[in-house]
């Protein structure tokens, strides 16, 4: 069955270092750990744990462009490195300190040094050495599957524009400034369906163009949100209007995580449609 959403994608980003500035894309690749090239690297500290715009809003600063075999990593006021696809013995990393450990390959000292002079705190550059399994399989109410890369916890994550619009007017309504869709970090875009749509989606299927997806449910926002991609600068918007009209289960939520049921590849203008009923609907072609 088919439930049809008058949709299509706005927009395709990726995330080569996590952490790192965005890269807008045309089009992407579509792998069972997500889109290609995305969230492959990530700096990790003495105990081999993630370092994020959590902990240094620096990461802004960072704009990692894959080249073939390897990395160029850019940044204002530093000089350009190139860093070579690692081929070290692999070590065991988190993404969280409560994740499980996966192998990860160090890319050396280089790398280290030049991104430790960019956030300020000794790190190491590590790139994921086979999308795996970092979430217990029943740790959330829909599984990410056993394959990811370094994202949070789940391949993709899919934001919607009237959702923005939604958000953006609360914030107004409140004497706020409105915030850009980069605060949220989405990899897929889509305009056209209502505001918080997304949120009935968990559980049921969707397609981009040829490619299908399962929604795995709503993403719980965190302080990356509050922080201005293009300087850094970190603010309370929009945690505490989410907090007023999207505390959920005691998540502020914006967002949708999604994983791909095949590879493929999707386009910016690509249609996006659901393939089931609401819940409690039978009809279809709607």
């Amino acid at each position: 069955m088919v439930h049809r959403v008058a949709a299509h994608l706005a927009a395709v980003h990726t995330y080569p270092v996590k952490g790192c500035h965005r890269l807008d894309h045309d089009e992407a690749q579509v792998e069972p750990w997500g889109l290609a090239g995305d969230r492959r690297w990530m700096l990790v500290d003495a105990d081999g744990v993630g370092v994020t715009q959590r902990e240094t809003t620096d990461l802004v600063r960072l704009r990692a462009l894959p080249r073939p075999g390897g990395l160029l990593l850019t940044a204002d006021g530093r000089p350009d490195l190139h860093v070579a696809e690692p081929a070290a013995d692999p070590v065991p990393v988190r993404v969280f300190t409560s994740r499980r450990p996966v192998d990860a390959i160090p890319a050396g000292p280089a790398a280290d040094d030049w991104l430790g002079e960019l956030v300020g705190r000794p790190v190491r550059l590590v790139r994921l050495a086979r999308p795996a399994r970092h979430l217990d399989p029943d740790e959330r109410a829909h599984d990410p599957g056993d394959r990811v890369s370094f994202a949070d916890e789940y391949p993709l994550l899919l934001a919607s524009t009237a959702s923005l619009d939604a958000l953006n007017g609360w914030l107004t309504d409140a004497g706020a400034e409105p915030v850009p869709m980069s605060r949220f970090r989405p990899n897929l875009v889509v305009t056209g369906a209502p505001a918080w749509a997304e949120d009935d989606w968990a559980g049921r299927r969707f397609r981009i163009g040829d490619t299908t997806f399962r929604a795995a449910g709503p993403c719980d926002r965190c302080v990356v949100t509050t922080t201005d991609q293009e300087t850094g600068v970190r603010g309370h918007e929009p945690l505490r209007t989410l907090a007023r009209h999207r505390n959920i289960g005691r998540k502020l939520l914006f967002g949708l995580h999604a994983v791909p049921e095949h590879t493929g590849r999707v386009a910016v203008g690509d249609p996006f449609t659901l393939l089931s009923p609401p819940a409690g609907r039978a009809d279809d072609d709607r």
